[in-house]
């Protein structure tokens, strides 16, 4: 019978770097793969050898993401779902009852921005059910088909939910706090039963969401002009950030690198949240 990490760790033994880091074997269900930081994580969860579910409702970009792991060789499925949809949610774990994954990562979210006091019910429900609800009932499936075999979950929340920066957000903010609160439940209940629950806080990330922001802000929209300027003035890098350098943070939760590691909420924000 193998012997765990943890144990060989209690007898002062140090496994080699390439075991902890290494996810051969291990199939990983990345949503919002079809772009910015879902593909990334995609390419890095490839890159240490798990196969994949990719998860999105844009199917072209998704196959996308798909020939660009084919060189790895890894089993990669493609999976169109509308995460705003419960019953879509459960029609994807009910496909993958079989055989389930023991990687999840929850990193779709829409962000549409809006001032406050125009919020209407349509689009305060719509950000919930895609931000966090859809959270909600995929780490619900998760740890139902995972069982006493337990399995790896790593949120994408946001430095929204930790310290709002710009205007017309407070919908999205909201769900973001939400997803980091239901992680560091999820750490405490389901710990001891196998389960690793986690959350990586990015920060400014150049994707194509943040890159149509910034045509925003070239066709002359003084406001944001100024929180741009602003965001950079406080950001100790002094640059944005790569989706890659989320990702390689997602690949460390998602290893044997962070077996102790529960709970946690780990910024990837160039120093945003510490200034």
């Amino acid at each position: 019978m193998a012997v765990t990490t943890t144990v060989r760790e209690r007898r002062g033994e140090r496994p080699p770097l390439g075991r902890l880091v290494d996810l051969a074997g291990q199939t990983a269900l990345v949503t919002g793969a079809a772009s910015g930081i879902g593909r990334a994580i995609a390419c890095r969860l490839a890159d240490a050898g798990a196969d994949l579910v990719l998860v999105d409702r844009d199917a072209a970009g998704l196959e996308e993401t798909a020939r660009l792991l084919e060189p790895l060789g890894r089993t990669v499925a493609t999976r169109v779902v509308d995460l705003g949809d419960k019953a879509d949610i459960d029609r994807l774990w009910d496909e993958l009852a079989v055989d389930p994954p023991g990687i999840l990562v929850n990193n779709a979210g829409i962000y549409p921005g809006r001032a406050f006091d125009s919020v209407d019910e349509a689009l305060y429900q719509k950000v919930l059910a895609v931000n966090l609800d859809a959270v909600f009932w995929l780490c619900q499936r998760f740890v139902r088909a995972r069982g006493r075999r337990g399995g790896k979950i790593v949120n994408i929340a946001s430095i929204e939910a930790v310290l709002p920066f710009k205007d017309d957000l407070a919908v999205y903010s909201v769900t973001k706090s939400g997803v980091i609160a239901l992680t560091r439940a999820l750490a405490r209940e389901h710990a001891r039963r196998g389960f690793r629950v986690n959350a990586v806080v990015p920060g400014g990330i150049v994707t194509p969401g943040t890159k149509h922001v910034a045509s925003d802000v070239l066709r002359g929209r003084l406001g944001l002009v100024k929180v741009g300027y602003d965001f950079m003035q406080r950001l100790p890098a002094g640059r944005m950030g790569d989706p890659d350098e989320v990702a390689r943070v997602v690949l460390f939760l998602a290893s044997d690198l962070a077996s102790y590691v529960h709970g946690a909420v780990v910024p990837v924000d160039g120093g945003f949240l510490s200034t």
